[in-house]
């Protein structure tokens, strides 16, 4: 127990030098360590500060080359964006052309089927089936035509203008999208390593965020270089309609103008047939007139010339009756018999005769009644086909008029 609670045994001097080089030597040790690591902090440091100011450097470079080819595009984007702007208010104009045009052809249809059927209202041998109505019927044909095909060009120019529309709708977006990208790259380009950190916050995880989404520089160029291709396209296809729809509308308007001038010159060829055909008829009926009145003082000249045979036939007949009365061989077949005989023969003979020729005058003054009824009628007839090719129908073209819209 005495031995616990001594002191402890003292150093001797070999141990207390010992510890003390120890000492100085892990002190050089930690110092040199320290210098070491001093010196590569040192060195790190200015490798690190080259490295954020160089790469900061060429981050800045790449940003300004990045937004100068986000302003090529958009150049490129603006310039496209307005040629389908102007392609599409051409086409609008061009539709609007196609428009009044088919509206035009609403008349003259009306008019032509109008004139069509006023002319079913003619009557008789009139009723014909003329050159006119051959030119109206292909005058009504032509329109229909123009019409369908005005229809169908109009259809076809309003799906054009959605086309350009839809091509004009991708490249405003990806206007916008350049415009808001050009801005943020921008920013950063204006961003300085004294930059509060606040503006920063959440970059890593928008980082990976994105990171899925993001496209290569070719995927980039090229979705930009389709809508591109896609509205030239668009507008190329325009422009060829717009010259199609000028084609159109100045062939339509020359077969319409030329089938109109050609109903209507064939109509008024046949208002002066009908004209000719009527006076000559008129003619033929004042004639006919004429020769009724001629063959009735005819019929009235053989009534009075059949009445005067029939005193002198009564006198022949008399007397051959009273000279059968002479007594014996006084009843003598004499010249005075024979005369008689022959007077009352010839009498007889020309009363026939007178009779026969006043029942021909008779049938011939019928017949010529008919035929007056029949020029009258026949008349009648073409001054009603004449008041409805000249008057009616006329006066229906007469506000025709074909332009060429």
């Amino acid at each position: 127990m005495s031995r616990l609670v001594e002191p402890a045994p003292k150093f001797l001097p070999h141990e207390w030098k010992h510890t003390n080089n120890v000492q100085f030597r892990n002190a050089e040790s930690e110092r040199a360590r320290s210098e070491r690591l001093t010196a590569e902090s040192q060195r790190l440091m200015e490798q690190c500060d080259k490295t954020a100011k160089r790469m900061q450097a060429e981050a800045s470079k790449k940003l300004e080359m990045r937004i100068t080819d986000i302003k090529f595009w958009k150049l490129e984007l603006d310039r496209k964006l307005d040629e389908v702007v102007r392609e599409t208010e051409n086409l609008i104009t061009y539709r609007s052309r196609v428009q009044r045009a088919l509206e035009s052809c609403s008349e003259p249809l009306t008019v032509t089927i109008q004139c069509l059927a006023e002319r079913e209202k003619r009557m008789g041998i009139d009723l014909v089936h003329d050159e006119v109505e051959v030119e109206l019927m292909k005058q009504r044909e032509v329109i229909e035509g123009v019409a369908a095909l005005l229809e169908r060009t109009l259809e076809q120019t309003n799906e054009q203008i959605r086309l350009n529309r839809s091509a004009k709708y991708y490249l405003e977006k990806d206007l916008q999208d350049k415009f808001k990208a050009e801005n943020i790259d921008d920013f950063c380009s204006v961003l300085t390593s004294t930059y509060p950190d606040s503006e920063s916050t959440g970059a890593g995880a928008a980082m990976d965020h994105l990171a899925g989404n993001m496209v290569t520089p070719d995927e980039w160029e090229t979705f930009s270089d389709i809508n591109l291709l896609k509205v030239e396209k668009e507008r190329t296809n325009s422009v060829a309609l717009r010259s199609l729809v000028d084609n159109l509308l100045q062939q339509t308007a020359a077969d319409m103008s030329t089938q109109h001038n050609t109903a209507s010159s064939t109509l008024e060829m046949n208002v002066q047939r009908i004209k000719t055909a009527k006076a000559t008829l008129e003619d033929h009926l004042s004639k006919v007139l004429a020769e009724v009145g001629s063959q009735e003082k005819n019929l009235e000249a053989l009534r009075v010339a059949l009445a005067d045979k029939e005193g002198p036939l009564r006198v022949a007949q008399g007397r051959l009756q009273a000279r059968s009365l002479r007594p014996n061989v006084e009843l003598c077949h004499d010249a005075v018999q024979a005369q008689l005989l022959l007077e009352v023969q010839t009498l007889g003979e020309q009363i026939n005769s007178l009779k026969a020729t006043l029942a021909a005058s008779e049938m011939e003054l019928r017949a010529l009644d008919r035929r007056q009824l029949a020029l009258e009628e026949q008349i009648h007839s073409k001054a009603h086909a004449l008041y409805i090719d000249e008057v009616v129908c006329t006066q229906l073209r007469q506000p025709i008029a074909i332009h060429n819209f």
